[in-house]
This record gives structure tokens, sequence and C-alpha cells, in this order.
């Protein structure tokens, strides 16, 4: 037979009542409308439990020991992984973000990749190099037109002049 569920839930009904309000967060409104239930006497086990919130029962059991070691704000504790580390490091795209204030700047991101690469020392891909300098240090590579050098320079004032 399966262990009862027993829980000692510290807090009043009416104050579970109104973190549950106050909560934004869907998974925070679960557990605490499980403490509410099991406060309130609404539910009687894990099973009636884990049917009434659409969970397994091992969820409800792991939610429990939660509250047991550390209460409410061990329950509602949301911890979120890391994620990887920067390829371009935090002084280096400062170092970057200078350099692009320049006036003579960069031509290309095939040219900031090989700076960074170079003098920098870090090899990264051109979808990052362009990740990085267009969207994070919203800096735009402005190269203007090249003309044609074979186009004589009175030719395209009178264009100017006369073309409405």
């Amino acid at each position: 037979m399966a262990r009862t569920l027993f829980v000692s839930i510290t807090e009043t009904a009416e104050e579970l009542e109104k973190r549950l309000k106050a909560n934004s967060t869907g998974s925070g409104k679960e557990r605490l409308l499980m403490l509410y239930w099991l406060k309130r006497g609404e539910v009687k086990g894990r099973k009636e439990l884990a049917k009434r919130l659409h969970r397994d029962e091992a969820t409800i059991t792991r939610w429990v020991s939660l509250y047991k070691k550390g209460g409410v704000k061990a329950l509602l504790k949301m911890s979120h992984p890391p994620g990887n580390k920067a390829i371009v490091p935090a002084e280096i795209v400062e170092r970057l973000k200078e350099k692009l204030q320049q006036p003579q700047g960069f031509k290309s991101y095939v040219e900031v990749r090989e700076w960074l690469e170079k003098d920098a020392g870090v090899k990264a891909a051109y979808k990052t190099v362009h990740k990085l300098v267009r969207y994070r240090l919203k800096a735009k590579l402005k190269v203007p037109r090249p003309s044609n050098k074979k186009q004589h320079p009175q030719a395209e004032e009178h264009f100017k002049k006369t073309y409405h």
C-alpha cells in the first residue's frame, strides 16, 4: 500500500489565497493551489490531487517534499540553467564596440570576423559575428556603393539638375 499524504501546512488558507492571486506564473499557481486544497481539506490524497491538477503522482510527491524541506519559498523557486558561456568575452565586445564607432570601422562582417581572430584570438562563426554586431551592439556596417570609374562627373551633375 502506498504512503499516505501528510503535510502540515503552516500558512493560513487566506494567506495562500492571496499568494495564489498575486502569483503570475502558471507553475507557481498550480503548486499554491495544491497547498490551498490541502489546507482547506478539499482533497484527501496524492491520487486525487494528481487528477485535479492533471499531473503525475510523482510530481505531487516531489512538490510536497520541496514544501516540507523549505516551505513555500522552496516550492515556488524556479531554477533556470545558466546556458553556454559567451563565445566573445565582454572585454573584447567593448573593444569591438569602440572600433565600430571609429569612422574607418569595418567594411564587412568577414572583416570583423578576421579582426576578432587576429587581434582578440576569438574564432567565431559568421552568423555569431553578425548577431553580435547587428543585433546586440546595434551597429550597421554601411559602405557606400561603388560608382563606375568611367563615369563623367559633369554628366552626373547634368543628370541631377535635369531629372525630375
